[in-house]
Protein backbone atom coordinates (compact mmCIF):
# COMPACT_ATOMS: atom_id res chain seq x y z
CA UNK A 1 0.00 0.00 0.00
CA UNK A 2 1.33 3.34 -0.85
CA UNK A 3 2.46 5.74 1.75
CA UNK A 4 2.55 9.16 2.00
CA UNK A 5 6.28 10.09 3.40
CA UNK A 6 8.39 12.52 3.99
CA UNK A 7 11.28 12.55 1.28
CA UNK A 8 13.99 11.95 3.52
CA UNK A 9 11.98 8.74 4.63
CA UNK A 10 10.90 8.34 1.36
CA UNK A 11 14.42 7.94 0.39
CA UNK A 12 15.59 6.08 3.01
CA UNK A 13 13.51 3.16 3.19
CA UNK A 14 13.11 2.33 -0.69
CA UNK A 15 16.53 3.50 -1.93
CA UNK A 16 19.75 1.70 -0.54
CA UNK A 17 23.52 0.91 -1.40
CA UNK A 18 23.85 -1.22 -4.59
CA UNK A 19 20.48 -0.51 -6.19
CA UNK A 20 19.88 -0.36 -9.94
CA UNK A 21 17.66 3.14 -9.78
CA UNK A 22 16.28 5.16 -12.34
CA UNK A 23 15.95 8.48 -12.21
CA UNK A 24 13.38 9.51 -14.96
CA UNK A 25 11.59 12.55 -16.21
CA UNK A 26 12.20 14.25 -19.92
CA UNK A 27 12.76 18.12 -20.19
CA UNK A 28 10.17 18.95 -17.43
CA UNK A 29 9.13 16.91 -14.11
CA UNK A 30 13.06 15.67 -13.82
CA UNK A 31 12.71 14.17 -9.70
CA UNK A 32 15.61 17.03 -8.61
CA UNK A 33 15.01 16.82 -5.15
CA UNK A 34 14.95 13.02 -4.82
CA UNK A 35 18.24 13.04 -6.29
CA UNK A 36 19.44 15.54 -3.82
CA UNK A 37 17.87 13.40 -0.74
CA UNK A 38 19.69 10.65 -2.07
CA UNK A 39 23.29 12.60 -2.07
CA UNK A 40 22.73 13.70 1.64
CA UNK A 41 22.20 10.18 2.65
CA UNK A 42 25.50 9.43 0.93
CA UNK A 43 23.89 6.56 -0.74
CA UNK A 44 26.86 4.51 -2.94
CA UNK A 45 27.40 1.88 -5.39
CA UNK A 46 24.42 2.66 -7.64
CA UNK A 47 23.52 1.59 -11.29
CA UNK A 48 22.26 4.72 -12.23
CA UNK A 49 19.89 4.21 -15.00
CA UNK A 50 18.41 7.28 -17.01
CA UNK A 51 17.28 7.85 -21.00
CA UNK A 52 18.64 11.70 -21.09
CA UNK A 53 21.28 11.95 -17.85
CA UNK A 54 21.72 15.47 -16.90
CA UNK A 55 22.30 17.87 -14.15
CA UNK A 56 21.11 15.36 -11.29
CA UNK A 57 23.56 12.40 -12.83
CA UNK A 58 26.00 15.01 -13.35
CA UNK A 59 25.56 15.41 -9.30
CA UNK A 60 25.35 12.32 -8.12
CA UNK A 61 28.43 10.39 -10.03
CA UNK A 62 30.40 13.70 -9.19
CA UNK A 63 29.63 13.32 -5.55
CA UNK A 64 31.18 9.66 -6.26
CA UNK A 65 27.67 7.47 -5.68
CA UNK A 66 27.54 5.75 -8.67
CA UNK A 67 29.31 2.25 -10.04
CA UNK A 68 27.62 2.06 -13.31
CA UNK A 69 25.57 4.59 -15.78
CA UNK A 70 22.84 3.09 -18.17
CA UNK A 71 21.68 5.90 -20.90
CA UNK A 72 20.89 6.57 -24.16
CA UNK A 73 22.12 10.12 -24.37
CA UNK A 74 24.49 12.11 -22.15
CA UNK A 75 24.73 16.10 -21.84
CA UNK A 76 23.48 19.36 -20.16
CA UNK A 77 20.16 20.40 -22.19
CA UNK A 78 20.76 23.05 -25.04
CA UNK A 79 24.60 23.77 -22.95
CA UNK A 80 26.92 21.05 -23.48
CA UNK A 81 28.97 18.07 -21.89
CA UNK A 82 28.48 17.00 -18.23
CA UNK A 83 31.68 17.60 -16.78
CA UNK A 84 31.71 15.45 -13.62
CA UNK A 85 30.67 12.26 -15.72
CA UNK A 86 33.18 12.92 -18.29
CA UNK A 87 35.47 13.21 -15.62
CA UNK A 88 34.39 10.01 -14.23
CA UNK A 89 35.40 8.10 -17.36
CA UNK A 90 38.13 9.92 -18.63
CA UNK A 91 39.88 10.31 -15.78
CA UNK A 92 38.27 7.92 -12.75
CA UNK A 93 37.16 10.50 -10.38
CA UNK A 94 36.34 11.08 -7.68
CA UNK A 95 35.65 6.53 -8.87
CA UNK A 96 36.16 5.29 -12.20
CA UNK A 97 31.95 4.13 -13.46
CA UNK A 98 31.16 1.44 -16.10
CA UNK A 99 28.90 2.61 -19.09
CA UNK A 100 26.46 1.08 -20.97
CA UNK A 101 25.23 3.20 -23.47
CA UNK A 102 21.45 2.43 -25.78
CA UNK A 103 19.79 4.39 -28.10
CA UNK A 104 16.73 6.35 -27.15
CA UNK A 105 14.68 3.23 -29.05
CA UNK A 106 16.55 0.78 -27.46
CA UNK A 107 15.68 2.34 -23.42
CA UNK A 108 12.48 2.93 -24.41
CA UNK A 109 11.87 0.07 -25.65
CA UNK A 110 13.32 -2.12 -22.60
CA UNK A 111 11.56 0.28 -20.20
CA UNK A 112 8.40 -1.24 -22.25
CA UNK A 113 9.69 -4.77 -21.81
CA UNK A 114 10.31 -4.41 -17.87
CA UNK A 115 7.17 -3.05 -17.10
CA UNK A 116 5.73 -6.14 -19.38
CA UNK A 117 7.54 -8.50 -17.23
CA UNK A 118 9.73 -9.92 -20.54
CA UNK A 119 13.20 -10.59 -20.08
CA UNK A 120 14.15 -8.65 -23.01
CA UNK A 121 13.01 -6.40 -25.41
CA UNK A 122 12.98 -7.35 -29.05
CA UNK A 123 13.12 -4.56 -31.56
CA UNK A 124 14.22 -3.03 -34.99
CA UNK A 125 17.35 -0.75 -34.23
CA UNK A 126 20.69 -0.58 -34.34
CA UNK A 127 21.17 -1.12 -37.84
CA UNK A 128 23.79 0.48 -39.13
CA UNK A 129 25.79 1.49 -36.13
CA UNK A 130 28.77 0.27 -33.82
CA UNK A 131 26.96 0.06 -30.52
CA UNK A 132 26.96 -3.09 -30.34
CA UNK A 133 30.60 -3.25 -30.68
CA UNK A 134 30.86 -1.47 -27.28
CA UNK A 135 27.48 -2.79 -25.37
CA UNK A 136 27.57 -6.47 -25.08
CA UNK A 137 24.06 -6.51 -23.97
CA UNK A 138 23.04 -5.51 -27.46
CA UNK A 139 22.53 -8.46 -29.22
CA UNK A 140 20.32 -9.76 -32.81
CA UNK A 141 18.36 -12.58 -32.50
CA UNK A 142 15.67 -13.88 -36.13
CA UNK A 143 12.38 -13.60 -36.01
CA UNK A 144 11.39 -17.45 -36.27
CA UNK A 145 8.25 -15.98 -38.36
CA UNK A 146 10.24 -13.95 -41.16
CA UNK A 147 13.81 -14.58 -40.54
CA UNK A 148 14.29 -10.75 -40.01
CA UNK A 149 17.58 -9.95 -37.94
CA UNK A 150 16.22 -7.88 -35.12
CA UNK A 151 17.97 -6.20 -32.01
CA UNK A 152 17.61 -7.32 -28.81
CA UNK A 153 18.40 -5.48 -25.30
CA UNK A 154 17.81 -6.86 -21.25
CA UNK A 155 14.55 -5.52 -19.90
CA UNK A 156 15.44 -2.61 -17.57
CA UNK A 157 14.06 -3.72 -14.35
CA UNK A 158 15.31 -1.04 -11.64
CA UNK A 159 15.33 -1.64 -7.72
CA UNK A 160 13.76 1.44 -7.13
CA UNK A 161 12.47 4.54 -9.47
CA UNK A 162 11.92 7.92 -8.93
CA UNK A 163 9.62 10.05 -10.55
CA UNK A 164 8.10 14.11 -10.13
CA UNK A 165 4.48 14.67 -10.62
CA UNK A 166 1.77 16.93 -10.57
CA UNK A 167 -0.47 15.93 -8.17
CA UNK A 168 -1.39 12.67 -6.53
CA UNK A 169 -4.76 12.35 -4.52
CA UNK A 170 -5.62 11.81 -1.09
CA UNK A 171 -5.72 7.69 -2.01
CA UNK A 172 -2.40 7.37 -3.25
CA UNK A 173 -2.90 7.99 -7.39
CA UNK A 174 -0.47 10.06 -9.27
CA UNK A 175 -1.42 12.19 -12.08
CA UNK A 176 1.34 12.93 -14.50
CA UNK A 177 0.63 16.14 -17.38
CA UNK A 178 2.28 17.28 -20.16
CA UNK A 179 5.38 15.36 -21.70
CA UNK A 180 5.22 12.10 -20.10
CA UNK A 181 8.37 10.80 -21.40
CA UNK A 182 9.31 7.17 -20.28
CA UNK A 183 8.01 7.78 -16.44
CA UNK A 184 5.05 5.48 -16.48
CA UNK A 185 7.36 2.88 -18.11
CA UNK A 186 9.72 3.31 -15.41
CA UNK A 187 7.57 3.06 -12.37
CA UNK A 188 5.84 -0.44 -13.64
CA UNK A 189 8.98 -1.82 -14.36
CA UNK A 190 10.26 -1.35 -10.91
CA UNK A 191 10.39 -3.17 -8.11
CA UNK A 192 9.36 0.04 -6.14
CA UNK A 193 8.29 3.21 -6.71
CA UNK A 194 8.84 6.52 -5.11
CA UNK A 195 7.18 9.66 -6.57
CA UNK A 196 7.53 13.42 -5.54
CA UNK A 197 4.44 15.26 -6.00
CA UNK A 198 3.58 19.10 -5.83
CA UNK A 199 0.45 18.86 -4.40
CA UNK A 200 -2.44 16.59 -2.87
CA UNK A 201 -5.90 16.90 -4.19
CA UNK A 202 -8.94 15.41 -2.95
CA UNK A 203 -9.90 14.53 -6.82
CA UNK A 204 -8.16 14.79 -10.39
CA UNK A 205 -11.48 17.18 -11.82
CA UNK A 206 -10.93 19.27 -14.63
CA UNK A 207 -8.32 17.32 -16.25
CA UNK A 208 -6.22 17.68 -19.57
CA UNK A 209 -6.32 15.24 -22.15
CA UNK A 210 -2.82 14.00 -22.23
CA UNK A 211 -2.23 12.76 -18.85
CA UNK A 212 -1.56 9.47 -17.29
CA UNK A 213 -2.81 8.42 -14.35
CA UNK A 214 -0.35 6.21 -12.36
CA UNK A 215 -2.65 3.83 -9.69
CA UNK A 216 -1.98 3.93 -6.04
CA UNK A 217 -1.20 0.02 -6.25
CA UNK A 218 2.42 0.74 -8.66
CA UNK A 219 3.64 3.08 -6.10
CA UNK A 220 5.65 2.62 -2.76
CA UNK A 221 5.84 6.21 -1.45
CA UNK A 222 4.86 9.42 -2.55
CA UNK A 223 6.12 12.85 -0.96
CA UNK A 224 5.08 16.57 -1.56
CA UNK A 225 8.37 18.48 -2.47
CA UNK A 226 6.43 21.75 -3.88
CA UNK A 227 9.49 22.71 -6.69
CA UNK A 228 10.72 19.43 -6.64
CA UNK A 229 12.05 19.33 -10.12
CA UNK A 230 13.90 22.63 -10.55
CA UNK A 231 15.73 23.73 -11.92
CA UNK A 232 13.53 21.46 -14.74
CA UNK A 233 10.06 22.45 -14.93
CA UNK A 234 6.55 20.96 -14.31
CA UNK A 235 4.13 21.51 -16.65
CA UNK A 236 1.48 23.86 -15.18
CA UNK A 237 3.78 25.12 -12.22
CA UNK A 238 6.55 26.81 -12.87
CA UNK A 239 8.98 27.24 -15.79
CA UNK A 240 12.50 25.80 -16.48
CA UNK A 241 15.70 27.82 -14.97
CA UNK A 242 17.90 28.46 -18.37
CA UNK A 243 20.16 30.13 -16.21
CA UNK A 244 20.65 27.31 -13.69
CA UNK A 245 22.06 24.73 -16.63
CA UNK A 246 23.96 27.76 -17.97
CA UNK A 247 25.75 28.24 -14.47
CA UNK A 248 26.16 24.28 -13.91
CA UNK A 249 28.60 23.99 -16.61
CA UNK A 250 30.91 26.57 -14.95
CA UNK A 251 29.91 24.94 -11.73
CA UNK A 252 30.76 21.70 -12.85
CA UNK A 253 34.07 22.58 -14.77
CA UNK A 254 36.05 22.52 -11.25
CA UNK A 255 36.43 20.06 -9.06
CA UNK A 256 36.87 22.07 -5.71
CA UNK A 257 33.91 24.70 -7.31
CA UNK A 258 31.56 21.60 -7.61
CA UNK A 259 32.13 20.12 -4.02
CA UNK A 260 31.77 23.65 -1.91
CA UNK A 261 28.42 24.32 -4.23
CA UNK A 262 27.20 21.09 -3.29
CA UNK A 263 27.70 21.30 0.11
CA UNK A 264 26.19 24.77 0.05
CA UNK A 265 22.99 23.81 -2.14
CA UNK A 266 22.72 19.97 -1.42
CA UNK A 267 24.24 18.39 1.67
CA UNK A 268 23.69 21.10 3.82
CA UNK A 269 19.98 22.16 2.53
CA UNK A 270 16.60 20.18 2.13
CA UNK A 271 13.11 19.42 0.53
CA UNK A 272 12.25 22.95 2.30
CA UNK A 273 14.28 25.13 0.24
CA UNK A 274 12.84 23.59 -3.49
CA UNK A 275 9.92 25.98 -2.46
CA UNK A 276 11.20 28.89 -1.92
CA UNK A 277 13.10 28.34 -5.07
CA UNK A 278 9.82 27.71 -6.77
CA UNK A 279 8.06 31.03 -5.03
CA UNK A 280 11.02 33.31 -6.71
CA UNK A 281 10.59 31.89 -10.18
CA UNK A 282 6.91 32.64 -9.87
CA UNK A 283 7.25 35.99 -8.78
CA UNK A 284 9.85 36.38 -11.80
CA UNK A 285 7.13 35.22 -14.18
Amino acid sequence: MVKFLPLKQAVAENLHDGDSTAFEGFTHLIPTAAAHEAIRQGIRDLTLIRMTPDLICDQMIGMGMARKIVFSYLGNPGVGLLRRVRDAIENGFPRAIEVEEHSHAGMANAYEAGAAGLPCAVFRGYRGVSLAEVNPNIKSVTCPFTGEALAAVPAIRPDVTFIHAQKADRKGNVLVEGIIGIQKEAVLSAKRAVVTVEEVVDNFDGLHPNLTVLPSWTIAAIAVVPGGSHPSYTHGYYGRDNAAYLEWDEIAADRDRFQAWMRKNVIESGPDDFAARVEHLRKAA
